[in-house]
Parts: C-alpha cells; structure tokens; sequence
C-alpha cells in the first residue's frame, strides 16, 4: 500500500491550501483516513480523520472550523481543506490510512511521506 501526499507549500497567514493524499496497493474504501502532522518543534498532532464511507469526520479542535476532511473513493483521494491558515499551522502533513477514524496515532497502519505546509506571516 502507498499513500503519496501533495499540495503543500509556502502561503501567507489567511490564505488556504487543499492537501490530497492518493492511495494505492489496496481498495480505497476500506480504509478509514486520518490526517497528522508534525510540527517544526518535533510535536506530532492529529489534525482530522474521516470513515470509510466518508459519513463521519473527526477533528482536533485547532482544525475545527477552518480545516474540511473529505474523500472521494472513486479517485483512492483523501483530501484535507485548510482555509485561514495561521503560522501555527507550519508542519509536514501526513495521511494515514487504517481501520479505523481515530485520533490514535498508533491505530493507522500505513504512512505517507508527508508534504510541507508553511505559513508566513
């Protein structure tokens, strides 16, 4: 299984990025997906997790009300919205794919390689 992430960058504090993650290696959509990501003081956080369905979404509450979680089975894509991104939002994200939409790291199974997100002010 491989999980390939892409859309981050270099913005500035307000502007919005949309992460992907495609997944291969295996039927999509018996994975639940979860979002991480690490921060650059070496703090891993979970940012959001969605079923396998797509019907329930979970967040930490720094991504609640700015960052959307979705997926779209029919292109192996998870997706990760981030809109009015802060400088605290500056970290590598990764998806992971599991059993399982929870905010335990240790639950997911498989890892991307992760994609920078920085913000500046």
């Amino acid at each position: 299984v491989e999980l390939v992430e892409s859309g981050g960058g270099l913005v500035q504090a307000g502007d919005s990025l949309r992460l992907s993650c495609v997944v291969s290696g295996r039927a999509f959509s018996t994975f639940a997906m979860g979002w991480f990501r690490l921060t650059p003081e070496g703090e891993r956080e979970f940012v959001a997790a969605i079923s396998r369905s797509g019907d329930n979404t979970h967040y930490k509450d720094f991504a609640k009300g700015r960052f959307t979680v979705s997926r779209d089975n029919a292109k192996n894509t998870v997706y990760l919205q981030m809109d009015s991104l802060k400088l605290d939002d500056t970290a590598a994200y990764y998806c992971a794919a599991g059993e399982v939409p929870t905010a335990i790291l240790t639950q997911y199974t498989f890892w991307g390689r992760g994609t920078q997100v920085t913000v500046s002010s």
